[in-house]
């Protein structure tokens, strides 16, 4: 019997969530996804100084003050991502910044600009996911940029209205964060929850299924998995993006794994369509405490970790 991590790969693409290159040749996942959290902590590694002094020698000439922390730090994430797709075979995910998460413009000029310097690289833009925060301003932003050929990671993601709305602006991915859900319910009614009734899990089942019903090609891919339960509930899901402890985990177990998620279950659900406008998502986003505020709360900390990362770079110029 192959281990469960061989088993998940048969019918889910398995996506590793790390900035650490060394997990992604032990795994072999076809995909990677970063964020600010996940830089910060490989930019302190030893092993990685290489890269943030690049990112510094090739800016130190051109820029100054706030603009050269500004472009090293991009040039800094970009060069991670090179690095990344060394190893893997598929796509990376590139993060935009948090702060600008409210600023449907820049948002889609900062895409534009990963994407040019993945370009000047020599990586198609086809192996890039332009990482962007589900907030109405964001979803428009990853709409637009994929009107341009520029393919789109919705992030932090905890709703079917943020869901609908990504599916609807033909966005080519979202992640929807299964542990971050159950965190939540878990503080509130003060209780554990068998992986089965997990609400990130029952969360993620609901938008598959409403994807796959109404024939939407945005891929779903669940992330932010407390627990190999949680990954067991998905198996059959698009893609999974799982850090190197979880599957490391799945690695060493040998039992079956049973496939729950499919296209055909999923088309036979009974469920209805249900369209949005701006008024409609903002209204049923807000009645969702959970997915408002820990919308709220992940810009807050993907912000502090990035806040944390310029400080590292800063007192390296």
């Amino acid at each position: 019997m192959s281990n469960q991590l061989d088993q998940l790969k048969q019918f889910t693409t398995v996506v590793a969530d790390t900035g650490d290159f060394a997990s992604l040749k032990q795994f072999a996942p076809r995909d990677a996804t970063t964020n600010p959290s996940l830089i910060f902590k490989a930019a302190q590694m030893p092993e990685y100084q290489f890269i943030i002094d690049k990112a510094i020698a090739d800016n130190k000439s051109k820029f100054s003050g706030s603009d050269l922390l500004h472009q090293v730090i991009d040039d800094l994430t970009v060069l991670f991502g090179l690095e990344i797709l060394k190893i893997v075979p598929g796509r990376v995910s590139t993060e935009t910044d948090a702060n600008l998460s409210f600023d449907t413009e820049a948002l889609v000029a900062k895409g534009r600009r990963f994407i040019s310097l993945y370009e000047k690289a020599g990586i198609a833009r086809e192996r890039i996911l332009i990482k962007i925060a589900s907030t109405w301003e964001g979803i428009k932003a990853g709409e637009a940029l994929q009107r341009e050929g520029i393919n789109c990671n919705l992030t932090l993601l905890f709703s079917m209205p943020q869901a609908v709305a990504c599916a609807e602006g033909k966005i080519r991915l979202i992640s929807p964060f299964v542990g971050r859900i159950m965190d939540w319910y878990k503080a509130k009614e003060k209780r554990d929850f068998a992986p089965a009734e997990d609400p990130g899990v029952i969360s993620v089942k609901e938008i598959y299924t409403y994807y796959k019903k109404f024939g939407y090609n945005t891929e779903v891919m669940g992330a932010s998995f407390r627990n190999v339960g949680e990954i067991q509930e998905l198996a059959g899901c698009d893609l999974l993006t799982i850090s190197p402890n979880l599957l490391a985990e799945l690695q060493k177990t040998e039992a079956p794994l049973t496939r729950k998620l499919s296209v055909e279950t999923a088309q036979a659900a009974k469920i209805e369509k249900t369209p949005l406008d701006e008024k409609k998502f903002r209204w049923r986003f807000n009645e969702n405490a959970m997915a408002t505020e820990k919308t709220a709360e992940g810009l807050r900390l993907f912000n502090a970790d990035a806040e944390k990362l310029a400080q590292f770079v800063a007192a390296k110029l």
